[in-house]
């Protein structure tokens, strides 16, 4: 394993190339967090409810004690179509030159022992308040003080009486802290601040604020209301609900160190309250934490982003992600797929796939390329089959969308086929290579034409051994850029455990076994009501296994390699698999697939397909009176209860590797299949060129 200190250094080195060549690419995260032990709706399914906000404030304070000087807020969250009420929002807003933004009384949160606030006190607030606007000459403001079912507005300048709805207003009540462990209720002023439009004007009735209240002493002060306005000179994290997780979003980044730093500081604070980036099953399979870990790349500005400044590099990046399926599959989540959460262009269908060629064609021929033009001539392809921007693999709905009021013009895109990543070394190494593919793309053509990969899309690359080698190829090629990445990012990256049941080892070979993609298709219509919310009910009960023969371990280091082991056959049921040869950076090997019934669902696709569990392989030889079967259960083999959850990464591990049993038993006297070059055997229902599908049999 890599030492903190060599990949910290890794990280600064790619930083230093990237800004050696006069680039500035920020990114930003939404990293998301779930309980794994809970089995309640708020963190299996539903956005609200259980303890969820309760975590989420404890999150929040301890990002603030982190990072002293900060303003948390209470802002008022996205509300979402069948939901009656917005969702909170948590947000720390911090100045990037270190200055403190906030020297006022502290959110109770943060201080939960802080006593009450009077009536008394709270009258003469509001009035210190309205003096401050006053006094610092800002636009005549309407401060309505609300005590019980007392509301009066304090008086505003006389011109300003038929402007006052478009002037700002700042709403001023007493709070009853639900949260703060106190043994009676905490009273303190909350503050409902308004929109306001720029950085310079909110900042300037924040200090307003500040000033008016430690006039007057007070101990504590929640701010909630609209979201504060960002730009280049401040930054806001905010913590909020999403369906089965916690997501914060963390502010942009200017490099990679930066981000790394962020992230340190986010797993950390919610590693403390028992949050975990990813979701362990019973029988060791190991799960994206339910929200995806997305990563979005931009600049300080919308107008200094890269994709803003150079035109032609989302176009490149496009053709560069349509001919490397690693970018889209091997760091993904497990709903991909045209019908997923991060839909590639080519995922949509020939129709689509040719318009996105012309669409690239047209754009290559323009002089100067606005950034609304950009976004409109790629817009409608970069989305899923119903045009939502936000289940598409690259998610520009943010870059210069003037449909999206207030947040679509920022020049940002988005990477979407991200699970969550567990550690924040493993983000931090995934936003590094992204980053590194944009830096090349910006500072190189990119003209190879755009691949139509058909079925292979979905055979070939839901293989983790071709997932791996497509990688390597992509680290290749920044190595010829002049932007590779440094072994401890690499190592990092080439990782996939999770993925890996285990191996059986024996005399004359090896077989291990992993777990590769499926491409889970919707189930009933996908533009019915039902189906266009955040939840869409799919077909899971597809399993593909990837099947990995090798020679034994010690032939695998040295030379020449042994072939007895070639004269192994392997078979799926009564069919042989046509194992296909290739190498790695160890030497020769085969690989292939297999499709199987895992389960049968409650609604699927296929209401009369059987249940094919366990997946049963056989290892046969023409010269071995005996045979190995080799079976993958789903279960504990001897089909008993597990004791619980698993408690970590590596009894997950252990609990995968115990599901691949072997048998050695006589081999039954019978001729052997048709051989993998027979037309007959190639043509077999449910054989692709990369796997076998045994839903046929």
């Amino acid at each position: 394993m890599e030492t903190d200190n060599a990949f910290e250094l890794a990280v600064h080195r790619h930083d230093a190339r990237v800004a050696e060549l006069g680039l500035s690419i920020w990114v930003g995260s939404e990293p998301t967090f779930t309980d794994r032990e809970a089995q309640t709706p708020a963190w299996l399914h539903a956005a609200l409810g259980d303890d969820k906000e309760l975590r989420a404030r404890d999150v929040i304070c301890d990002l603030s004690r982190q990072r002293p000087g900060g303003l948390l807020l209470r802002s008022v969250g996205r509300l979402y179509p069948g939901e009656k009420l917005p969702r909170w929002n948590l947000g720390l807003l911090h100045r990037r030159d270190g200055a403190p933004v906030w020297n006022g009384p502290p959110d109770p949160m943060l201080s939960p022992s802080v006593g009450s606030t009077s009536p008394g006190e709270f009258s003469s607030f509001a009035t210190t308040l309205a003096n401050a606007f006053s006094v610092k000459e800002l636009p005549a403001q309407c401060v309505e003080i609300e005590v019980g079912d007392d509301t009066k507005a304090l008086p505003v300048a006389a011109d300003a009486v038929d402007a006052q709805r478009r002037l700002p207003r700042f709403v001023l009540h007493l709070h009853t802290d639900t949260v703060a462990s106190q043994a009676e209720p905490l009273h303190c002023i909350t503050i409902e601040l308004p929109h306001l439009e720029s950085v310079g004007l909110f900042l300037s009735y924040l200090s307003c604020i500040e000033d008016a209240a430690l006039a007057c002493g007070l101990r504590a002060l929640v701010l909630t209301g609209a979201t504060p306005p960002v730009d280049a000179t401040v930054e806001l994290t905010t913590v909020t609900p999403d369906p089965a997780v916690i997501e914060i979003n963390t502010a942009p980044s200017v490099n990679c160190a930066e981000f790394l730093s962020r992230s340190n500081q986010v797993y950390a604070a919610a590693a403390t309250q028992g949050l975990s980036p990813y979701r362990l099953y019973f029988n060791g399979q190991v799960a994206d934490s339910g929200g995806a870990g997305q990563i979005t790349f931009g600049g300080a500005t919308s107008s200094t982003s890269p994709f803003v400044q150079n035109p032609r590099l989302l176009p490149r990046l496009v053709r560069y992600l349509n001919r490397h399926p690693a970018l889209s599959y091997l760091f993904s989540h497990d709903f991909v797929g045209g019908s997923g959460q991060s839909v590639r262009p080519d995922e949509r269908g020939t129709d689509a796939f040719d318009d996105l060629l012309l669409a690239l064609t047209l754009l290559e021929r323009e002089g100067d390329v606005s950034p609304e033009l950009l976004w409109k001539a790629l817009a409608s392809f970069l989305c899923d089959a119903v045009g939502n921007s936000h289940r598409a693999e690259i998610n520009i709905e943010k870059l210069w969308n003037p449909f999206l009021p207030g947040r679509g013009c920022l020049g940002l895109v988005e990477f979407r086929s991200l699970r969550m990543q567990h550690t924040p070394q493993r983000a931090t190494a995934v936003a590094c290579l992204l980053r590194a593919v944009i830096a090349m793309l910006a500072t190189r053509p990119y003209d190879l034409p755009l691949i139509e990969w058909g079925r292979e899309l979905h055979d070939r690359f839901a293989l983790p051994f071709y997932l791996r080698a497509d990688l390597d190829a992509v680290f290749a090629e920044l190595e010829l850029a002049d932007l590779g990445l440094e072994m401890p990012l690499q190592r990092i990256l080439q990782q996939n455990e999770f993925r890996y049941f285990g191996k059986v080892e024996l005399p004359f070979g090896t077989l291990a076994l992993w777990r590769g993609l499926e491409f889970w298709p919707l189930v009933g219509d996908a533009a019915s009501p039902e189906q266009s919310g955040s939840s869409r009910m799919v077909d899971a009960s597809t399993t593909r296994i990837e099947v990995r023969w090798l020679p034994p371990s010690a032939d695998r280091t040295d030379q020449p390699t042994a072939t007895h082991w070639l004269d192994w056959s392997l078979y799926a049921g009564d069919t042989r698999l046509p194992m296909r040869p290739e190498r790695d950076s160890q030497g020769e090997l085969k690989v292939f697939g297999v499709r199987y019934g895992s389960f049968v669902p409650r609604s699927g696709l296929h209401p009369t397909r059987k249940v094919q569990a366990p997946l049963t392989l056989t290892l046969r030889h023409p010269a071995h009176p005996t045979q190995y079967v080799v079976q993958l259960h789903e279960w504990h083999p001897e089909g008993e209860a597990y004791p619980g959850l698993p408690k970590d990464l590596n009894e997950a591990r252990d609990r995968r590797s115990e599901r691949m049993t072997v048998v050695e038993q006589e081999r039954a006297q019978q001729a052997d299949p048709l051989e993998s070059s027979s037309d007959r055997y190639r043509h077999q229902p449910g054989l692709t060129a990369y796997s076998l599908d045994l839903r046929y049999r």
